[in-house]
Formats: structure tokens, sequence, C-alpha cells
């Protein structure tokens, strides 16, 4: 990553759904329990969200997006409106660089996460295919 890359602090390259989520609902002013009140979900959902373990409904995200005065596809993607870019980190140059790659990698390690769970599940559906047509 480079100094230039700040431009996209919340990209989805550069920061995870939970990062985004998190980041919008601190600007807003909102501690996660305040979050999870306004929603009408427990606290432990917020922060499963916010730790990438899980992820809202269609209908929470749409009140989520509007609490935080963020789009959805912004919280979703980082694309769209959204939270601008930190102007000035109080962190140095080469910190905020590891810190981005950092983020980078985390985003990484959940995209590969969900391949291996829907690979674990195409397998379970092969292995029961196969149980089946054996019993057959």
């Amino acid at each position: 990553m480079t100094d230039d890359d700040s431009n996209d602090w919340y990209s989805q390259d550069a920061a995870t759904f939970g990062d985004r989520v998190a980041a919008a609902r601190e600007a807003a002013g909102l501690s996660q329990k305040d979050l999870a009140r306004r929603l009408g979900v427990r606290l432990s959902t917020v922060r499963g969200w916010e730790e990438d373990r899980n992820e809202p409904r269609a209908n929470r995200l749409s009140m989520m997006a509007g609490l935080m005065n963020v789009s959805m596809m912004w919280l979703i993607n980082g694309e769209g409106e959204g939270l601008a870019s930190p102007e000035e980190d109080p962190l140095p140059r080469d910190m905020r660089i590891l810190l981005a790659d950092l983020r980078s990698l985390r985003a990484d390690l959940v995209a590969k996460a969900e391949k291996v769970a829907r690979m674990e599940k195409a397998l379970r559906k092969l292995v029961q295919e196969n149980a089946d047509a054996g019993a057959a």
C-alpha cells in the first residue's frame, strides 16, 4: 500500500464490512449498545457484525445505513455515500501503511474463510449424494 491509498481507506480491499460498520457507528456517536437498541437486536449481534462473524439481513442493513447516514452499498463494499477517509492520522506514515496492509490481509482471510465454508458445503452435498446413490 502506498500513501496514495488513503483515499481508499474504507474500500473493499482496505476494510471489511465490520470495519465500516464500526467506523460509521462511531462517527454517528453511537455505542454498540445504542445501535443494538435502535435496531432491535442484541448487543452480541452488533458485535458479531463488527467482528465480521456474521452479517445483517437486508432490513437491518437498511435501518443501520439510515441511522448512521451512510449508504447500504458503502457498508457492503465501501462504494457510494459513506465516511470520508481520515484527513489527519496521528500515526506515522509507516504505521499507517502497516495498518492498511493488516486490514487488507484480514479482508483476504475473511474471503478465504468464506470460500472454505462454501467448499465444505459442496463436499457435504457430494458425500450425501454419494451415500444416497449407494443406498439405492
